[in-house]
């Protein structure tokens, strides 16, 4: 089990991300802090047996900023993953964020299905990390740094949305086999809808088609991840 502080002086977004968390499996809440200074506290003077494994942190707080954060817990040699949850675009921001290891840096405001996709990049990071022992190997390494990269996104034909196509590929990606019906029922669109962006995904080469047998009548389509 991943353990997640939650840190932002909003007590609505900690509120979401909580309830967005519970969604997910693998992971748990175990601290929430409303400022920097207590962010940093909680990291490290939480005790061993309870340590924290990821920090979702926002940037700016009343008593400091997450840049602020994140410098005092890699002084200290803190082991614990950062992934920025925020509003600020600044690229300088961006860039001290990454120089100082952020894992992710997620810009609000966001669907859960962009916080989904994010975080479960996160796990699999982890997860092959777990998996290479001993002297990793450059495949190894790749798959480790690969995990942590969006998946992306063609460019959008007319009549298709940026934000639908992103909802549709988390789908596949976490859920996947699945049907256009199935797919359509899950995300709230029509099925016409959702096999639209379906078949762009296969013609793109970021998901196979195969027929499904097992039902009567002709066999349906599914669609299923490739990357």
């Amino acid at each position: 089990m991943i353990t997640v502080l939650l840190v932002d002086d909003d007590a609505l977004t900690l509120e979401l991300h909580r309830t967005y968390l519970s969604r997910l499996e693998g992971f748990t809440v175990v601290a929430e802090c409303t400022g920097a200074r207590a962010a940093v506290t909680a990291i490290l003077e939480r005790p061993p047996a309870e340590g924290i494994d990821l920090v979702l942190l926002d940037m700016t707080m009343p008593d400091g900023t997450g840049l602020d954060v994140l410098r005092h817990v890699r002084a200290r040699a803190a082991d614990v993953d950062v992934i920025a949850v925020t509003g600020v675009r600044d690229a300088d921001v961006v860039r001290q964020m990454v120089g100082l290891g952020v894992a992710q840096y997620l810009v609000k405001p966001f669907p859960f299905a962009v916080f989904r996709e994010r975080l479960e990049q996160y796990r699999a990071y982890r997860e092959r990390s777990r998996e290479a022992s001993g002297p990793a190997t450059q495949s190894e390494i790749d798959a480790m740094l690969g995990a942590l990269r969006p998946a992306p996104v063609s460019s959008v034909p007319k009549g298709l949305s940026t934000e639908s196509l992103e909802r549709v590929s988390a789908h596949v990606r976490s859920h996947g086999p699945v049907s256009a019906s199935e797919a359509a029922a899950a995300l709230g669109m029509s099925r016409v809808s959702a096999r639209r962006y379906l078949e762009h995904l296969a013609d793109s080469g970021r998901v196979s088609r195969a027929p499904r047998y097992g039902a009567p009548g002709r066999p349906e389509t599914e669609y299923r991840w490739q990357a």
